[in-house]
């Protein structure tokens, strides 16, 4: 495939292109998202919406210019990073690349020449406008709305022709109504649905006797060998698809039978349909010939393959192993690097701690590799027979394992010319047929807060180090640099690739990890005298990373092309199967037939949900450990798991061990800490920092319950903590000392969380030794039946976002015994002249005011609290 690849000259450009965008979570959770809603709440959050909180879309809600923005920069598919200021002063960093890109494309010129006007609200009538110009919708058809002025009727014309949307009347489009949430979401899907036309096939060339090219218009981006019929004869054997040089165009390569010179072969069928026309090609008489490698003009060409944060995922990596060797079958000078996070996420590593993927690597060839903060997740104790037994060495720069009792006697302080397998060094010289090629490493000093890497493992200045390194590689004449890095495409961080390529001159490709970017095509920085080229591959073995890259005879880059091939579309390596299925997946296997209980509904995790609010997971996982902790000793009162160690969301139905592994795969043992209530306080304004946005140490709770505000400050959002001690909520003492369960990455201070840290320095943590997902594991079994049906309940409250209480008399809030009343969320209830409230469940808290001096409850249900209200 990569042979047909083409070259790109290296230079800046502003040109808006496509890009992926990776999927979200679903509708599911949000309360407020009826039927009509469902479909298109979906759709947009595939491309990156997230709702006002974890159960709260905002249908309603009025959408403000610069969230419309990023929302419809990201259906769109717009590239946020190539696309040139827009200079609007008052964009937030967080959506300028959307706004840069909307601009860009004339789909919006903003207010005036440097103001967006980001946080009013968008009216349905400029919403119109972009929809129309961002979609390219075509037609019109007649309108009666009489609000529609000059300005926006081409735009709604176009919508009501395609079936956008219709007007709020009969009359009235709504032009200089504010839009909603929920009606931007319909609009979106529904313009996406209409702009999704079937690919057409427009030509097809005979490139070999073998080989044919052809070009689609629209998205054939799912193509396969089946989906083309030719007549004489002509079979088509595989399909593969190519980088496009149109957009809008895709280019497909067909890998065919025989075609016999001179003979003329015509495209009957395309994806099942009848093709229109004469789509035909002749058979060259005399088979073209690639012409070789150029020589003797100073160039040189190196393919760089690259993978990065795979996380354990091997079930595919036979495929892997195929793309690779195919690849460098196309090559003469490869190069094969891992940008780190092999480990954590599956089975494969709870069972063999990389090892696993360590043979498959070996097996393959790997010629170096960076660490990746997973590396350290359980301790160099456990990487270090990963790194020993590898058949490659590691590079780090700015990491120094020197007082590391594991890994001491393989860490080299220097960049070597002789690298050894299963050694560390900060930068290897590689030889890639005669030519040198330098190649240093960099791992996220994040590490050290997010992960556990112990305290003798010390992560220095990335910068620094990265300048040492190409200090060191230019003083041995070599001017081919590679960083191989763990810090991010633009993470926010303290570290990331972007940073490092405009801070450090020297480096001419940055093969990149740790922020899981789908750069389908390279980034070019060209702010230094010579451009750097970035690059990653997603995440989870999705993909093979190739770059082939031209130097000239200085070592600057003068050419480049770069692609992602889908490893799905390969065929499984023989050797690779059958190591996976006798060694390795048998008893993965075993591990996932294992079922522990039965989830009675969903229960809630992963990103962003358990991120950014209360979920029943969170909840459920909390107060088994606080179950556990109560066993230990008998004064915890309270239990926190950081959110974004709570992976992913269990569907209801069969709860297996293998779940409950992905659910919690990092191995983390319990802590249990005494802290003062002001820590502890203090703890909580860190985990809301972020919100309403998504937060790894953002803490699930038990035991306690806490309201902040969103929209103050940082560090002044909590209003109120509550601790139950011994069944009353009491406000939390910010003197007393309590006593809190949590993991003990998070009690050695993980994602942040210093008044923690600073708590294990001074012996105020213990570690019991019981491990998270054995204690979720047992909280199961001790439910009633191994039946799990957890609730939000109302524990974590964000005013900012939290809709106010259904208010309801007393006198109309009982149900009878036949047909009890359900309220779905927090209901509060004025119980002046009621004497019994019966019959009703309550899906959140309920809240009870007026001046009954006593109430009987009967067959009431509630899933959270009951508060009286003076």
């Amino acid at each position: 495939m990569s042979k047909h690849r083409k070259f790109i000259a290296t230079a800046a450009t502003a040109a808006v292109v496509v890009s992926a965008v990776a999927p979200a979570a679903s509708a599911v959770g949000f309360k407020d998202v009826t039927d009509r809603y469902k479909e298109a709440v979906d759709f947009v959050v595939s491309k990156g919406a997230n709702g006002m909180s974890s159960t709260m879309f905002g249908t309603s809600a009025e959408i403000k210019r610069v969230d419309a923005a990023v929302l419809l920069a990201n259906v769109l598919g717009l590239n946020i990073q190539g696309a040139p200021a827009s200079g609007f002063k008052d964009v937030p960093a967080r959506a300028a690349g959307a706004v840069n890109a909307l601009k860009a494309a004339g789909i919006t010129s903003g207010k005036t020449a440097n103001m967006f006007d980001s946080n009013s609200p968008i009216s349905r009538g400029e919403l119109a406008i972009w929809i129309h110009k961002g979609f390219n919708l075509k037609g019109s058809t007649s309108i009666e709305f009489k609000d529609v002025t000059e300005r926006y009727e081409s735009a709604v014309q176009a919508l009501a022709a395609n079936s956008v949307t219709e007007g709020i009347s009969d009359t009235e489009f709504g032009v200089n109504l504010n839009a909603k949430r929920g009606d931007y979401a319909i609009f979106l899907h529904r313009a996406s649905i209409t702009t999704q036309a079937s690919p057409e096939v427009v030509s097809v060339t005979s490139v070999s006797s073998t080989v044919l090219r052809v070009k689609i218009k629209g998205d054939a981006a799912d193509v396969k060998a089946s989906d083309f019929m030719f007549d004489n004869g002509l079979k088509v054997e595989e399909a593969k698809v190519m980088p496009a040089a149109e957009a809008g165009y895709t280019m497909v390569e067909l890998k065919t039978s025989f075609q016999e010179p001179g003979k003329i072969y015509k495209l009957n069928s395309f994806s099942g349909n009848a093709v229109v026309g004469n789509i035909s090609f002749e058979v060259p008489s005399v088979p073209p010939v690639t012409p070789p490698p150029a020589s003797g003009d100073g160039t040189y060409d190196l393919n760089i393959m690259h993978t990065n944060d795979t996380h354990a995922h091997l079930d595919n990596v036979a495929k892997k192993i195929t793309a690779i060797k195919e690849e460098r079958a196309n090559h003469q000078n490869s190069l094969l690097l891992d940008a780190g996070d092999v480990f954590s996420g599956t089975l494969y590593f709870n069972e063999f701690n990389g090892l696993a993927d360590q043979e498959f690597m070996n097996l393959i060839g790997y010629d170096a590799m960076t660490f990746g903060n997973h590396e350290f997740d359980k301790g160099t104790e456990t990487l270090a027979p990963f790194v020993k037994g590898a058949n490659f060495p590691f590079v780090s720069a700015n990491v120094d394992f020197s007082a590391d009792e594991n890994l001491k006697d393989q860490f080299n302080d220097e960049i070597s010319s002789n690298p050894e397998d299963g050694e560390i060094y900060n930068g290897i010289v590689k030889a890639v047929n005669g030519e040198k090629i330098g190649i240093f490493g960099l791992t996220t000093a994040e590490t050290k807060d997010i992960s556990s890497p112990g305290e003798d493992v010390v992560f220095e200045d990335y910068i620094e180090q990265a300048e040492k390194a190409v200090e060191a590689f230019e003083a041995q004449g070599i001017n081919k640099i590679i960083a191989l890095t763990h810090i991010g495409y633009n993470d926010g961080g303290g570290d990331n690739d972007l940073t490092l390529a405009k801070e450090v001159e020297g480096i001419d490709v940055i093969v990149g990890g740790h922020s899981h970017d789908k750069l389908a095509d390279p980034v070019i920085d060209n702010t230094g005298e010579e451009p750097t080229i970035i690059v990653q591959a997603n995440e989870y073995s999705k993909f093979l990373g190739t770059l082939d890259v031209k130097f000239d005879e200085d070592g600057k880059v003068i050419g480049h092309a770069g692609e992602l091939l889908d490893i799905g579309k390969f065929a499984e390596d023989a050797q690779a199967k059958q190591i996976l299925e006798t060694k390795y997946k048998p008893v993965v296997t075993e591990k996932q037939n294992t079922v522990v209980g039965q989830a009675a509904v969903d229960l809630i995790g992963g990103n962003p949900a358990a991120r950014t609010g209360e979920t029943n997971l969170g909840n459920f996982i909390t107060d088994g450990m606080l179950a556990k902790a109560k066993t230990i000793n008998p004064d915890t009162v309270i239990a926190l798991q950081n959110g974004g160690g709570i992976r992913v969301t269990v569907p209801e139905g069969d709860i297996t061990l293998a779940k409950v592994l992905e659910v919690l795969p990092f191995g983390n043992s319990l802590g249990l800490m005494q802290l003062t209530g002001d820590e502890i306080k203090a703890a909580l304004e860190l985990s809301v920092k972020d919100a309403p946005g998504a937060f790894g140490g953002f803490l699930q709770v038990s035991g306690m319950k806490y309201t902040y505000d969103s929209s103050k400050p940082v560090g002044e959002r909590v209003l109120s903590v509550q601790v139950n001690e011994n069944g009353t909520f009491n406000d939390l003492d910010l003197t007393k000392t309590y006593v809190v369960a949590t993991n003990v990455f998070t009690a050695k201070g993980g994602d942040g969380y210093t008044m923690f840290a600073k708590a294990y320095e001074e012996g105020r943590v213990s570690e019991p030794g019981y491990v998270d997902w054995e204690m979720l594991r047992d909280y199961i079994n001790a439910q009633p039946n191994d039946i799990v049906n957890p609730s939000v309940e109302g524990r974590i409250i964000d005013k900012a976002t939290a809709e106010e209480p259904a208010e309801v008399d007393g006198a109309d809030f009982s149900g009878t015994a036949a047909a009890p009343k359900v309220y779905d969320g927090d209901v509060m209830v004025d119980a002046t002249g009621t004497a019994k409230l019966e019959y009703a469940h309550v899906k959140g808290n309920l809240y009870i005011k007026g001046d009954a001096s006593t109430i009987e409850f009967n067959n009431v249900e509630v899933d959270g609290e009951t508060e009286f209200l003076d």
